[in-house]
């Protein structure tokens, strides 16, 4: 089906640039995903998370294997409905086993739908560049070198990768700035409200002091330790004469 599909393209192709200049180009998907540093990090992680998944089979299965060995060197010493129990419960944990690798590395397994789920928004940001590139320029195709598409000759001229991945750089670039940005505004927002908070703080601090009894020797303004030091000398002389 594929192989008709392109087929018809291509005669298409034909037929068009016979009649006018048709403009086409490919890229090397491959290519541009490694050399594209997103990838690289999906890449490391999902190769973590996978090494994880082998260690933990390798130790289950050693397990097994221990419980296989020391059943065979006391099936002597056991009865025969002991031997059956402990068979049956291996045969449940290689069962166990197997089912895990499945769910794991399977064909629909969880390695290969994270790699779709972490590789998509890479996809995508390949496939808007694409279209940004195609309408700027004119482009009438490009094709996938990487895809099924059999590529028998490709003139070097006619490969537009590196521009994929200078349009893709330049676009994350922008996005890192902003983000920056983002982050100075809101941390100097913060500092206007923390300025603030402290102004109204202090204005709350002058006005109380503002409002207290004035001393009758002289004009200054008691403070509050000022008044707390007056209170108490005046319990102690109260306390005295009542000595």
């Amino acid at each position: 089906m594929k192989r008709i599909l392109i087929l018809t393209v291509l005669l298409y192709v034909n037929l068009t640039m016979a009649q006018r200049g048709v403009k086409i180009g490919y890229i090397d998907t491959e290519y541009i995903l490694e050399n594209l540093t997103e990838y690289s990090e999906v890449s490391k992680r999902l190769e973590e998370k996978a090494q994880n998944w082998k260690d933990e089979i390798s130790q289950r299965s050693r397990e097994i294997e221990r419980k296989k060995e020391s059943l065979n060197s006391e099936r002597i010493l056991l009865t025969k409905d002991l031997i059956e129990e402990i068979e049956s419960e291996i045969e449940f944990e290689e069962q166990e086993l197997d089912e895990y690798q499945q769910k794991r590395f399977g064909t629909r397994g969880d390695l290969i739908l994270q790699k779709q789920q972490l590789i998509q928004p890479i996809q995508d940001q390949i496939f808007n560049a694409i279209k940004e590139i195609a309408k700027s320029k004119n482009y009438d195709f490009i094709f996938d070198k990487s895809a099924d598409i059999v590529m028998l000759y490709s003139d070097r001229r006619h490969d537009i990768s590196d521009q994929i991945l200078r349009n893709i750089s330049r676009a994350n670039n922008r996005k890192k700035l902003d983000s920056r940005k983002d982050k100075r505004k809101a941390e100097n927002e913060n500092i206007i409200d923390e300025s603030i908070i402290s102004e109204k703080i202090e204005r709350n601090i002058d006005e109380k002091i503002d409002n207290q009894p004035e001393k009758t020797e002289s004009n200054k303004k008691l403070t509050v330790k000022e008044l707390l030091e007056q209170r108490k000398q005046k319990n102690s002389n109260k306390r005295k004469v009542k000595d």
